[in-house]
């Protein structure tokens, strides 16, 4: 069975645990609240003994059949963790797993951890094995247009309350780091009594901790926001990112525009150019919108020009464009889509 993470705790409520936990996702914060609600639910249910195996490249997988097969020493229930952040149990680990699902005893609670899975590990025998033996908890990440419900949420959850410019200003802040943005509120629970808060008291409070990530630099071309281009270019740098991946993003985000534009020029539909070009999820829409405000023309001169500032990165000739290769880089992203 596959749930949710914010319905997790209405599931737990009811007092009825099942033998197998899987929590997966990318969203480090929101992954850990899951598993602490998980365990402090069976705790009160008399799960008062814990084993943790950590199953890297070396991992031995008759350990997990063990842990699930052997007694409590102290205890009538115990915990067994497994936890596998590649998300890749290779043949071995896959079919320990679906052996696991098929006899963990009653007495014994497992929580696999995992980050989020791609559809063809999703649709594999071991993941299927784990969903039909237990509940799958599926962690998604808060996108930048649901934060400020996110944070109204925590808030309220704290007995706070904002006003929307001071909402925004945290989430410009921390720009989609979580952990960042719950640390910051929690500061507020602790600085400042429960009721409404003034957008002084946010801003005095909350610092200034973005996670700048370099494929965010795409979405906010496609989108065409050239404040959050601007930021991010402005961070990634001050970061120390290499101007190469940074410079890659750009390139295979014109050359996916350019491929889409001339497809659908030629008469092929949107959809089917953009699944030949793996493009799905949030991309697609915003694909769509932006093919509507570029021309082929214009696209293949940023891709020059991209060539032009990798020569400048690497100490050739500049050419034309700004001598400064962040400066010539943040240029190009901004006159590639348009408002």
């Amino acid at each position: 069975m596959q749930i949710k993470a914010e319905q997790l705790r209405a599931h737990l409520a009811k007092g009825r645990l099942a033998r197998l936990y899987v929590v997966a996702g990318d969203e480090a914060l929101l992954a850990i609240e899951a598993q602490d609600a998980i365990r402090a639910a069976a705790r009160s249910l008399g799960y008062s003994e814990r084993a943790v195996l950590h199953a890297d490249a070396r991992f031995d997988w008759s350990l997990l059949l063990q842990a699930a097969r052997c007694g409590s020493l102290f205890s009538e229930r115990r915990i067994v963790e497994l936890r596998l952040p590649s998300g890749k149990p290779g043949k071995d680990g896959g079919a320990a797993l679906q052996q696991h699902a098929a006899e963990t005893a009653q007495d014994t609670l497992t929580l696999v951890s995992l980050p989020r899975l791609d559809r063809a590990a999703r649709d594999s025998n071991w993941a299927r094995a784990l969903d039909a033996s237990g509940v799958w908890v599926d962690v998604a990440v808060v996108e930048r247009a649901a934060m400020l419900d996110w944070i109204v949420a925590r808030l309220e959850s704290q007995r706070q309350s904002a006003p929307r410019a001071a909402l925004e200003f945290i989430a410009e802040r921390v720009q989609g780091n979580l952990l960042a943005a719950h640390q910051e509120l929690a500061k507020l629970g602790l600085l400042h009594e429960p009721g409404p808060l003034s957008f002084d008291q946010v801003k005095d409070s909350v610092l200034d901790v973005a996670r700048y990530d370099v494929f965010a630099l795409s979405q906010a071309m496609l989108e065409a926001d050239r404040r959050l281009l601007v930021r991010t270019v402005e961070g990634l740098r001050a970061e120390g990112e290499a101007l190469a991946l940074a410079l890659w993003v750009v390139s295979d985000t014109l050359r996916s525009l350019l491929r889409l534009k001339q497809d659908t020029s030629s008469g092929r539909p949107f959809a089917v150019a953009a699944r030949e070009a793996r493009i799905w999820g949030a991309r697609l829409a915003a694909c769509e919108r932006a093919l509507g405000r570029v021309s082929a023309g214009s696209l293949a001169e940023l891709l020059e020009r991209c060539a032009r500032l990798d020569r400048l990165s690497k100490g050739l000739a500049p050419g034309l464009g700004d001598s400064d290769p962040w400066l010539e880089l943040a240029d190009i992203a901004m006159e590639a889509v348009p408002a």
